[in-house]
Order: structure tokens, then sequence, then C-alpha cells
């Protein structure tokens, strides 16, 4: 008994130990910017381990990114370099360091980037990419949107009034909904449609903007009501929405995004309906799955005047078959190829990928992003922002993956408040 006390003390005490080890990776270049055929040396240093009683075992990879290592070996030094190469065509080369030990793995890595700003798209553009939309807008218009708003009072403030809100989207009783807030005062006020990040979950109203004189819209895209409890949300994701990214791909008439796309325009139809709405100035703002969605509304709809865009997502979903990364939710890459890689929905796809919208963006847009993004592979997004010839702004964080730093966040309200109250 004593020695299986002393025993699981001994490892409780080493995986305390060992979740205090950090690994931090970078490029030699401070940027992290490279032209091509230039070579990077990544830097490395592990600390917290040098009183790590029990085995760690650390190894490295450098490749494209989502793509199988170039190069893989094992480190000995808690601190040094690693010649990593080069590119010949514009892309990101990625080392990643791995830490392993008590059953448990600790990551770091650094992601230079080769010319990203000429990475070209591999997906085409559909010849009746702008009638299919058209069309779908035009038909999704003919159910009236029948909007519901009921007051959430424990949500609203001095500031603020919030309103649970639904409407009709493109077919009778499937409807949208989402969480609005409106400036407690008298007058007319610009407006921001935020669009959701990818998953099942419940809403609250959105305050960034309470002290701008903003309306904003929380949207979900689900098609259920927002403020349900967070354990139906959990069945839904492991059942009827289970891989909903998915959905419908074999049609391109009913793929899941089809009613999402609209309805992010009959959205903007129900903000140009609110009483204490200015009647021109709406914005768009969204990351991952709503940075995707927010390029899409801004190439669909020519009233929006701004777009904001996270690491969108659902960008060059054709690169896999290039051999290289493609945007999430990854469709096309080795583990899903098998069941989707048939012609008829690489077709479908091209209707839907973000790229295609990239072309048709005519506003003025703040993007932000890092390039250790594992979810939404910067190859995948800069195919789609290198598209974009309408005035745009780029805020990198190099060092960040699948995140918003707290600066990234306030800049991209700042910069959406000045513009649409007509500070700058």
């Amino acid at each position: 008994m004593k020695t299986t006390l002393l025993t699981t003390a001994l490892l409780f005490l080493y995986v305390l130990c060992f979740a205090q080890v950090k690994i931090e990776v970078t490029c030699n270049h401070s940027d992290w910017n490279y032209l091509l055929n230039e070579e990077v040396t990544f830097s490395y240093k592990i600390t917290g381990a040098e009183d790590l009683k029990g085995p760690l075992e650390i190894n490295y990879q450098i490749g494209e990114e989502k793509m199988p290592p170039l190069k893989i070996g094992e480190i000995k030094d808690f601190e040094g370099t690693i010649k990593g190469g080069t590119m010949t065509k514009p892309g990101f080369l990625r080392c990643t360091i791995l830490g392993t030990g008590a059953g448990k793995t600790i990551k770091g890595m650094a992601t230079a980037a080769f010319e990203a700003q000429n990475i070209q798209p591999t997906v085409k553009l559909p010849t009746d990419f702008e009638s299919f939309w058209s069309n779908a807008i035009a038909d999704a218009r003919k159910i009236p949107l029948d909007p519901i708003m009921t007051e959430i009072p424990e949500q609203s403030n001095e500031k603020v009034k919030v309103y649970a809100v639904n409407f009709q989207n493109n077919m009778k009783d499937g409807r949208l909904y989402g969480v609005l807030t409106v400036p407690n005062k008298e007058g007319k006020f610009p407006a921001v449609l935020l669009v959701p990040g990818a998953g099942i979950r419940p809403y609250n109203a959105n305050k960034d903007f309470e002290n701008e004189d903003i309306i904003t819209l929380n949207m979900g895209i689900h098609g259920i009501p927002v403020d349900l409890p967070k354990e139906l949300y959990s069945s839904l994701a492991k059942a009827s929405l289970f891989e909903y990214p998915f959905m419908n791909l074999n049609s391109k008439d009913h793929y899941y995004y089809k009613r999402v796309y609209v309805g992010c325009v009959k959205a903007v139809d129900f903000i140009f309906g609110l009483d204490k709405f200015n009647g021109q100035d709406v914005a768009v703002s969204g990351g991952s799955q709503g940075g995707a969605l927010a390029i899409v509304t801004a190439a669909l709809d020519p009233r929006i005047k701004y777009l904001r865009s996270n690491y969108p997502a659902l960008c060059d979903l054709t690169g896999y078959l290039h051999q290289r990364a493609g945007g999430w939710p990854h469709i096309l890459n080795q583990q899903n190829a098998p069941r989707y890689q048939a012609e008829k929905y690489i077709e479908n796809l091209a209707y839907y990928d973000v790229v295609n919208f990239a072309r048709f963006v005519k506003v003025p847009g703040f993007y932000t992003w890092g390039y250790n993004d594992e979810t939404c592979p910067p190859t995948s997004y800069y195919s789609a922002f290198n598209m974009i010839t309408a005035p745009k702004e780029l805020l990198v964080k190099k060092e960040t993956g699948h995140n918003t730093l707290p600066e990234q966040h306030q800049a991209q309200v700042k910069w959406l408040a000045e513009r649409l109250n007509k500070k700058n």
C-alpha cells in the first residue's frame, strides 16, 4: 500500500511539473516572412524541464502546413537551432516541436511565410456563380421575413435594450434566431451583423459596441433558438447536427451552407427593417466560420459598407487536391477524400468556397490572423485575401493560432466603430 501511494504521489508530482514545461519556437527573421528560396532557421527554447524527474522525449518535424513532414528528428538539448530549409513556391513552412512525457504532450511551433502575398487559389470560379446566388437570394426573399422581437430585460441596461429575435429564412416556417442590441436612446443608428464561428451553442447580447451607439445582431445559423439549455446544443452537435458542414454536399442546391449564406442576407434585410437603424450604415463581422460568412455576406449584399474577418474558414477547399493545405472543415484532406473526392462534390464546393466570394468584395475590410493557425491554415485564407481588390487592412500577430488576442479584438472593434460613426 505504501509503495502504491508513493508511486501515485511521484506520478502526480511529475505530471504537475510536466505542466510547467514550455516550448518556444521562433524564426530567424523577426517578422517570420521570407522570399522564395531563402533559408529559414528555427530557434527553440524549452523551459521548466530542467528539474523534471522523469522521461521527456522531444521531437521536431518541419513541413508545409497540413502536409506530411519533410524533415523529422530528435532534440536532446533544451535550447538550439534547426535548419528549416526553404520553399520554392508561395506558402507556409512550419516547425513543430513536441515534448512527450507522463502520457501527455506539449507543443511549440513557428511558421515561416514564403511570399504569402503571392499565394494563388486552386479553386475555380463556376461560370454561373453569380446567377446561382442571385437566384438563391431572390427565391429566399419570396418568403416574408415575419420578424418577431421579444425584449430580454435581464440582458438590457441603461445603455442598450436587448431582444431575442427570429425571422423566416428561405423556406416557410424555417427561421433564423439571434440576439439584438439597440441603443437605449432616441435616434437612428448604424448596425453590425455578427456572424458566428463554427459550432452549436447559445448566444447572448454582444456588448462590444454598447458605448458606440451601434446596433448589433448576434446571429445563429442553425435554425434553432439561441437561448436553450447548453445540454441540448451538445446533444444536437452529437446527433442531428453532427458534421453539419458536410451535410447534403452531393447537391449544390441543398448543401447545408446554402440556407446559411442566404440567411446572412435575410439578416441584413431584418436590420434594414428596424425602426432605429439609420438606413445606410451596416457592417458584417466574424471570425473563423464567421470570418468566412463575413466575406460571403459582403460579396452577396451590396448594402454592406464595411467588413471585418478573422482567420476565415471555407477558403480554397480544393487545396488538398494540389498537395497543399485546404481550408476548414478540410473536406478534401486525406481523411475525408475517400468520401468526397468525387467530381460532383468538388464542383459543388466551388459555389461555396470563400475564395470565389472574395473575388466580388467591393467594400473596405479589416482582417487579422496569425501564422500558427492549425484549424484554418494560413495558406487557405491568403488564397482568399489575395483575391480581394477592395481596400483592405491586415493586422498579423504571427505567433497566434486559431485565436484572437485582446489587442486584435480591440483594433477591429475600433476600426468598425470609427467607420460606422464616421469618426475617421
